[in-house]
């Protein structure tokens, strides 16, 4: 039997780059196409039919959410396997809802990483153990609540201008982040002056505030 073949979505190529690695290490797994965006993972899941996809959380067009229900739709066969750095009960939730199988946080080791995709080929979910303790006491609570990431001010803004929020909450600099979505630092400026105008906070620290209580950041990692 030949290796299973794996797309990798991620906004940020250096990491699509660690991923790939370490897929390209192992023995049952190769890469056979990479996307930054959720419109380019759509369009490479019906072209290439992976059989498992590697979705972030966060995607500069559409939320990682929106791309694994548009991934399934187009391509159900195909297994997705959520990477990303929020280890949050309501991430979690929601993508497994959205039909997602396994849920790994990116700071995770290879062998969690290869374990996840095992376990999705076997036809099991996986959830990676740095969530699974907050996940069992959350669900011990009662049924999980169906509520959105976003907030109505939150749905004011552009996809640009939610990628810029959540990377100056995450304590970018505005080069920083001009590097990171190649963009000029006066634009992404001026996408900070727009997105703060919407959400109408004044400072860096009420930004960090409303982004931490959407979930959009982990505080703990932020201090």
């Amino acid at each position: 039997m030949g290796k299973k073949r794996v797309l990798i979505v991620d906004d940020h190529p250096l990491f699509r780059e660690g991923v790939k690695s370490l897929v390209e290490r192992s023995a049952n797994y190769q890469t056979v196409g990479e996307a930054g965006s959720g419109s380019e993972a759509l369009a490479l899941a019906v072209e290439l039919k992976p059989d498992l996809v590697t979705m972030d959380v966060s995607l500069p067009d559409m939320s990682g959410i929106e791309a694994v229900r548009g991934i399934l739709d187009l391509a159900p066969e195909t297994r997705v396997l959520m990477l990303s750095m929020y280890p949050k009960f309501d991430y979690v939730a929601e993508a497994f809802k959205a039909g997602a199988k396994g849920y790994v946080v990116k700071e995770t080791t290879t062998a969690r990483l290869i374990q996840g995709f095992d376990a999705l080929c076997r036809g099991e979910f996986f959830v990676d153990g740095q969530v699974s303790q907050d996940l069992v006491a959350k669900l011990a609570q009662g049924p999980v609540r169906d509520q959105s990431i976003q907030d109505e001010k939150y749905g004011l803004l552009t996809p640009r201008e939610q990628q810029v929020l959540r990377l100056v909450a995450e304590g970018g600099s505005t080069r920083q982040i001009a590097a990171t979505i190649e963009l000029s630092p006066k634009t992404v400026e001026n996408h900070r002056t727009n997105l703060m105008k919407k959400l109408e906070v004044h400072s860096k620290m009420e930004l960090v505030k409303y982004a931490a209580r959407l979930g959009l950041i982990d505080v703990e990692s932020w201090r």
